[in-house]
């Protein structure tokens, strides 16, 4: 038994079975990773996988006993890895963050320009996508930290930390109709059903929030439009597609000089930002410095006690 072994089985069970995606994933060969799994089996004396001729399809009963304790055994020993390049290396390595288009373009600059500057030795990557995508991304291991709005909060094996409320803001060019509008009527969403909208993918917990504003009040939204990325919602507004719906903290009067940004919270809620890290995970020190800068509410002792689970998490409202 080797922990190249039990990398390959818990690889194949997150590709869906598919092994040629697992070799790829751990820049191996196919037929490498079908021959370990089969050593490790007859080691273990009963098949981990269901198959259809050469095919897996699924795990077996006791492959679904094990799976778990191969999942810690691996989590430990990267553990093990953290520790000691955390008394090392102190002050070098990497940090990987996943997050949305949105945080890594309007709030995390000016943090990571601080962090830089107090840890010059680390290496940073930003790592984007949606909120599902980026949990998934830590749990994996490719990421250390997600930072996302509220989805992240509620994902098994994350625990997660409240850092900024943010709200919505409808934006529109100058001279639209909708600016005159609002000067004689408070923004509804009675008055933004009248004209097609560009905003964010479904996969945004921000975009929920505007759909189940629309759903409750039974109105119609015309969304022409979603993206991912909230400067292409801005730059499809210019042009004339449609009335933007994006974070406020995606507006910047001073850069979206041809924008009017009206407030829309009282129509969509409060958002909340979150950061998530592995549960169980082994963090290196840097790593909490960059947390508390993110989430300053927080320090390492409360992530710690988080991350051994002495601490509740419940939709981002940690208790210690």
């Amino acid at each position: 038994m080797n922990f190249n072994q039990l990398r390959f089985v818990r690889e194949a069970v997150r590709r869906d079975f598919n092994l040629t995606a697992a070799a790829e994933a751990l820049h191996t060969s196919q037929p490498g990773v079908s021959k370990a799994i089969l050593e490790f089996e007859e080691e273990l004396g009963f098949p981990i996988f269901v198959r259809q001729g050469k095919r897996l399809t699924s795990l077996t009963e006791p492959g679904r006993a094990i799976l778990p304790a191969i999942e810690r055994i691996l989590l430990e020993a990267e553990n093990l890895k953290r520790i000691g390049l955390d008394f090392s290396a102190q002050e070098s390595g990497d940090l990987t963050i996943a997050t949305t288009h949105t945080q890594a373009r309007y709030t995390l600059p000016r943090i990571v320009q601080a962090f830089r500057a107090a840890h010059p030795g680390v290496r940073l990557s930003l790592l984007q996508g949606n909120p599902r995508q980026l949990a998934d991304m830590v749990l994996r291991g490719e990421a250390d930290l997600a930072i996302a709005t509220e989805a992240i909060a509620d994902v098994d094996g994350l625990v997660s930390v409240p850092c900024f409320n943010w709200e919505h803001a409808v934006i529109v060019p100058h001279g639209h109709a909708l600016v005159a509008a609002t000067s004689r009527h408070a923004l509804s969403l009675e008055l933004l059903a009248r004209y097609p909208l560009v905003t964010y993918d479904a996969a945004f917990a921000g975009r929920k929030r505007i759909d189940e504003a629309f759903a409750t009040r039974r109105i119609a939204a015309d969304i022409v439009l979603a993206a991912i990325d909230a400067d292409v919602i801005k730059t499809y507004v210019e042009a004339g597609l449609g009335v933007g719906i994006v974070a406020n903290i995606a507006y910047d009067a001073q850069r979206d000089t041809a924008l009017v940004a009206m407030p829309a919270g009282h129509l969509f809620g409060t958002q909340i930002t979150h950061l998530a890290v592995k549960r169980d995970a082994t963090l290196r020190g840097y790593v909490y410095d960059f947390i508390e800068r993110v989430a300053p509410e927080v320090d390492r002792a409360m992530i710690e006690r988080l991350v051994r689970g002495e601490a509740h998490d419940a939709g981002g409202d940690y208790q210690l």
